[in-house]
């Protein structure tokens, strides 16, 4: 064991490289704060050289602490040896670690307004090495409290856009445009009354009128060269974003003139025709913007993969769940009637559509569903499917996942608190032990309750298995698995 404090007395400096960046400050900031608190003592923070500390960032790196493979941006490796402490991460990870070193000591960050710092005035560790570089390079939701508290997310690793988390707390990934982007692009208000051929065709007639109501004619070249020049704009005005959406609106399906029709029967899929069109885009503007990602979506109409086009390297592909049933995981859900159907009439599941866009794209995205968005107050069964369902996106290759929750103010029903903590656990480790984090999270924020909701959650996701109940994410509340025998439970 390595000890840290002793009778009153810190006995470990924390030291930073006499070049520290910000976010190396940050994770040494932090160190100091929880470990005083665990333990009443006055820990130091130093750039001067020390025999035995807990060394951060680069000067982990100086006194030999290595991390055994690249770390990337948000990996972190953690190391406690010969009565000292190594915490190696960059711009992200030394924060991380940090957090994850405190976890090792005890602590627990459960929502912003509940810890749990463990009080312990004789505190020790035991030798350890670790290290954790996530397989998800992008993991966001959009829960309220993290919006609201960034330094909440950075504790919960979460690095998307909804939390706007400062660089001096690691930062996130910027979108210059967040999807829903072809009225940004060629506005109908602007170009609808002169080129009403600029705008998709439904039943002979072309569509130039009301929000999110039409979608871009994309087999018509004037509406590329306009799009080009509006990304370009857009990313000239957002210089750090490193990723824009060029997605279709949201609206379905898409234009039905003859030409776009004939590319979406040759492809199989509308996608061929939009990703066609993306491809253009992001290999026109990849030498003026060589590290940005063109992000857009398979949703609905688009989202069974293409037989031709294949995703360029910079161009990442964002496959939407809002179809399916979210009572049952992906690979064990037997509701056809949440297929889309192709042009020629078949019809493809997600899980089919997952497994034809990893064999083409390495790089896909997934915006998922976790709540009733009809009825927030809705009990939602979808407990026991969360962590397969990250695991079967993982498994087919896809680097990044957004879940879209319950957004209300203040916190919400439906235990948000509880299962906005299970998925930033899952979006790091999609393996986490799920029944130890749900004990642990309700053994202390709802004390002598937490047996009676662990039995709350229990009777939800038994009833939809044993019955095979479906319920998508924005059903009425009349479902099946709401009987009056369940009501009164």
């Amino acid at each position: 064991m390595i000890p840290i404090a002793s009778q009153g007395r810190a006995l470990l400096p924390i030291v930073l490289h006499t070049d520290a960046t910000p976010q190396e400050k940050f994770a040494a900031e932090e160190l100091r704060h929880y470990l005083g608190m665990m333990t009443a003592c006055a820990f130091t923070i130093s750039e001067e050289p020390q025999p035995t500390a807990i060394f951060v960032g680069r000067a982990a790196e100086n006194m030999g602490f290595a991390a055994p493979k690249p770390l990337g941006t948000d990996g972190f490796a953690l190391f406690a040896r010969n009565g000292s402490v190594g915490i190696v991460g960059n711009v992200r990870g030394v924060i991380y670690g940090a957090y994850a070193f405190l976890e090792e000591l005890g602590c627990r960050f459960f929502t912003a307004t509940c810890e749990k710092i463990p009080f312990t005035p004789e505190l020790s560790v035991r030798e350890f090495a670790d290290c954790q570089v996530p397989i998800l390079e992008y993991r966001d939701h959009n829960y309220y409290e993290f919006a609201r508290y960034p330094k909440f997310a950075v504790k919960s690793r979460l690095n998307g856009a909804f939390a706007p988390i400062p660089e001096r707390l690691g930062g996130h990934l910027t979108y210059a445009w967040f999807v829903h982007t072809f009225e940004s692009m060629v506005p109908p208000e602007k170009y609808g009354k002169e080129h009403p051929e600029y705008f998709a065709m439904y039943d002979g007639k072309r569509v130039t009128e009301g929000v999110q109501q039409t979608q871009l004619c994309l087999s018509n070249p004037d509406v590329l060269e306009i799009a080009v020049e509006s990304v370009r704009r857009r990313l000239k005005e957002a210089p750090g974003a490193k990723i824009i959406s060029v997605s279709q609106n949201d609206k379905s399906p898409g234009c039905q003139c003859d030409a776009c029709r004939k590319i979406d029967e040759e492809e199989g899929s509308p996608a061929g025709t939009l990703l066609r069109f993306v491809n253009a885009i992001a290999e026109r503007l990849e030498p003026e913007f060589p590290d940005v990602i063109f992000d857009t979506l398979a949703y609905q109409y688009t989202r069974p993969a293409p037989k031709i086009t294949k995703p360029r390297h910079n161009v990442c592909v964002r496959l939407c769940t809002i179809e399916c049933c979210f009572a049952h995981p992906l690979e064990e859900c037997d509701d056809e009637t949440r297929h889309v159907t192709r042009p020629d009439g078949t019809r493809s599941s997600l899980l089919k559509d997952l497994q034809d866009w990893g064999k083409i794209s390495n790089r896909n995205y997934i915006w998922d569903y976790t709540t009733c968005f009809a009825h927030y107050p809705t009990p939602h069964p979808n407990w026991h499917v969360l962590q397969k369902n990250i695991q079967t996106f993982v498994k087919n290759g896809v680097k990044g996942v957004f879940e879209q929750a319950n957004g209300a103010s203040y916190g919400g029903t439906d235990l948000n608190e509880l299962r906005a903590y299970l998925i930033t656990r899952l979006l790091w480790n999609p393996d986490a032990d799920v029944n130890a984090l749900i004990t642990e999270f309700t053994d202390y924020v709802y004390g002598a309750a937490a047996p009676y909701i662990r039995q709350y959650i229990q009777l939800l996701t038994d009833k939809v298995t044993k019955d095979n109940i479906h319920v998508g994410f924005n059903d009425d509340p009349k479902h099946g698995f709401l009987t009056n025998e369940m009501l009164d439970q």
